[in-house]
Parts: structure tokens; sequence; C-alpha cells
């Protein structure tokens, strides 16, 4: 009777610890701790007077598992709160083994990150004549150069000076240097986005992910003022506020400009900055293979029809004569 009445307390403190554990990690691990005490509670009524040593042993065991659901429920939140939720996979068209570049979304996505992203960022990797053939005419990449003013010089008098930009010409960065970012951005410096999709794990989706993933926090969870609370972005608060809205760019050839299809284009655009040469990679590639299979086949055929008869002749030697 007396371990009987010392096991109440225990039996509540873990009713408690289940409700917790449902508030944070849904029904399942509650009904798991829930059975694991309707057990014990059968086991000490089949059991009557001699509940004693097993009954606690099996209460020791409930309180064991629980503690363990809540470490690794505490370890997987401070990895999210650390690194950023895993974003979501998307199926993005150009990451087919014979899959090449949707083009007509390259040079969206270049209007975007110009219109927005270009603000803040640059892709200083990137060469206006890169998207000569990829996204624009010579003339018209031409004429998206002469519209920015590039720093040159020194001249026959040894002053730097402004003029027109030449498709040879890289993306310019909108702060003269990391100070003055830093200054406008309030302490955060924006990186360029020239390897961006390479330099995150997961990039595409993580781009795209974060551009979309702005919202108020959930209770509990406090943002100092000047960040944003966006679940995708390491720590959970980010600098940079959403930038991408209904409308906010009107595209060219007449697309609806909504919020996910602006941050497919860029994203596109940016995977295109990162690798300009995966289209031709591809190319090269299924050439190659190709070429091999022709090898391939031809050495079997010597190997069945011209080798293998040779191999396995027989050759008798007439000794007598």
């Amino acid at each position: 009777m007396a371990g009987r009445g010392a096991s109440g307390p225990v039996v509540r403190a873990l009713s408690r610890a289940a409700r917790a554990l449902k508030q944070r990690h849904g029904g399942d691990a509650e009904a798991g701790v829930v059975r694991a005490l309707g057990a014990s509670a059968q086991q000490q009524e089949g059991n009557g007077e001699g509940y004693g040593v097993r009954g606690f042993r099996g209460l020791a065991l409930v309180g064991a598992g629980t503690t363990g659901l809540l470490g690794l429920a505490g370890v997987a939140y401070a990895d999210e709160a650390e690194h950023g939720l895993a974003p979501p996979q998307y199926p993005w068209s150009h990451n087919g083994v014979l899959s090449g570049y949707d083009h007509a979304s390259i040079r969206r996505g270049h209007q975007v990150f110009q219109q927005v992203c270009a603000a803040c960022h640059t892709a200083s990797l990137v060469a206006y004549r890169d998207l000569i053939g990829v996204a624009y005419t010579e003339d018209e990449v031409k004429c998206l150069a002469a519209e920015v003013e590039v720093e040159d010089g020194p001249n026959d008098e040894g002053e730097m000076y402004m003029r027109p930009g030449k498709p040879s010409d890289h993306f310019q960065n909108p702060y003269p240097n990391e100070s003055a970012a830093r200054f406008a951005n309030g302490g955060a410096y924006p990186p360029d986005l020239s390897l961006i999709t390479k330099a995150r794990h997961d990039g595409q989706n993580y781009v795209y992910a974060l551009l979309l993933g702005y919202r108020e926090p959930p209770a509990g969870v406090s943002v100092r003022e000047g960040l944003h609370y966006n679940p995708y972005f390491p720590g959970g608060a980010i600098a940079m506020p959403k930038m991408l809205t209904d409308g906010g760019v009107e595209y060219e050839d007449g697309t609806a400009a909504t919020e996910s299809q602006m941050a497919k284009d860029v994203v596109t655009f940016l995977s295109w900055a990162a690798e300009p040469e995966m289209d031709e990679r591809k190319l090269a590639g299924a050439k190659w293979i190709f070429v091999l299979s022709l090898a391939l086949l031809q050495a079997a055929y010597y190997k069945r029809f011209r080798w293998a008869p040779i191999k396995s002749r027989k050759l008798v030697f007439d000794v007598v004569n």
C-alpha cells in the first residue's frame, strides 16, 4: 500500500509531462505516454498488493522514455532555431539529367533582380555580355549596360571618371564599400548573389522558401526591432524585409507577377548565374555517353565475333609426321 500511495505524484507528474509534450509536438507523443501509463496501471491492478518493485520499475521506464522524447524534441527544436527550418523540395524544371534552363524564366528573373534585388545586392561575377543568347540579344544587352554608370579611369589627368556601361562590364555594387552597405542596412551586409544557390545548402529551395517565408513570429518568439521573422533563415530573424509582393514587377511578356512567380523566376536566374555552363555541360555529357555507347557496342562485337573464335580455337599438332 505504501508503494501504491507513493506512485500517485509520479503518475500525476508524468501526465503533466504528456500534456506539455502534446502542446509542443502533437498528440502522437502524448498517446504513447498515456498507453505506457495505462499498461502500468493494469499491471498495478493485476498484481494487487504486490505492485511494489515491478510497478515502480514500469514507472521508471515510462519516465525515462518521456525524458528521452522531451530531450530529442529539445535537440530538434534547438537545431531548427540554429540552422533554420528545412526548405521543401520543389520540382525545378532544369534539375533533370537532360533538362535545360527555362530561358524565358531567366529573362523574367533578371528583371526581378534588376528592379528589386539590385537595390541592395549585386552579382559581381556576372557580366552583361553573359546574357547574350541566354535571355537577351546583343543589342538589348548593349542598351541594358548603357543604362548603368560605371567608374573608370584614371584619365589623362589621373582622375577617375564615370562612363556609360559596356557589355563587358560586370553587374555593379549598389554601395561603394562594405561599411556603407552595413550602415544602410542596420549593420547587416547584403551578400553577393552570384553564387548564392551554391553557397547555401539546398540553395535553390532555400532561396525560394526564404523569399516566401516571411510571417508573424509565433507566440513566445520575440524579434528585436529592425529584424523580421523568417523560419527558414538561421536563427529565425533576418534584416532583409519582405521584398516580393503581387504585382511588384510588370513582366514584359505579360506573365502574372505573383509572389511565387517572381520568386521562381529570380531563383532560376540566380541558378543560371551560379552555373551558366550547365546546359553546355549536360549536352556535352549526352554526346560523350552516345559516343561511348557506340564504342561499347563495337568492343562487344569484336569480343564476340572476332576475338572469341580465335581465343577458343583448338590447335592440333601432328607430332608423328
